[in-house]
């Protein structure tokens, strides 16, 4: 599967962006999406991540009440509605895909997703 991540941008603090990535291929809804981030410095986080069905979903502790993923399998996309962000949200996203049949558990840190999108920057400023 193929992954194009678009939707970055600078934004003001307390401002909102959606994040979208486009998969190829007609198997989009056998893959567990991921949305993770890397700011300057610092090491690669997973944000956000939800389960091939939809039926989970998972986000990291500092996002939580203010990021939502959802999955749109007809569209083959993925999101990461970003609201009230804040300076330190600023890094470059990348979204993230790992195949049911992959093992590990979910939703796993970076090495267990095999297909990454190319990144797209989030700058909030203060």
């Amino acid at each position: 599967v193929q992954l194009q991540a678009s939707g970055g941008g600078l934004v003001q603090a307390g401002g909102s962006l959606r994040l979208s990535c486009a998969a190829s291929g007609r198997t989009f809804s056998s893959y567990d999406m991921g949305w993770f981030r890397q700011a300057p410095g610092k090491e690669r986080e997973l944000v956000s991540a939800i389960r091939w069905t939809a039926s989970s979903t998972y986000y990291t502790e500092s996002v939580k009440g203010r990021f939502t993923i959802s999955r749109d399998n007809a569209k083959n996309t993925v999101y990461l509605q970003m609201n009230n962000l804040k300076p330190e949200d600023t890094a470059v996203y990348y979204c993230a895909a790992r195949g049911i049949w992959d093992g590990g558990n979910w939703p796993g840190d970076a090495p267990l997703y095999p297909y990454w999108g190319q990144g797209t920057l989030v700058t909030v400023s203060s």
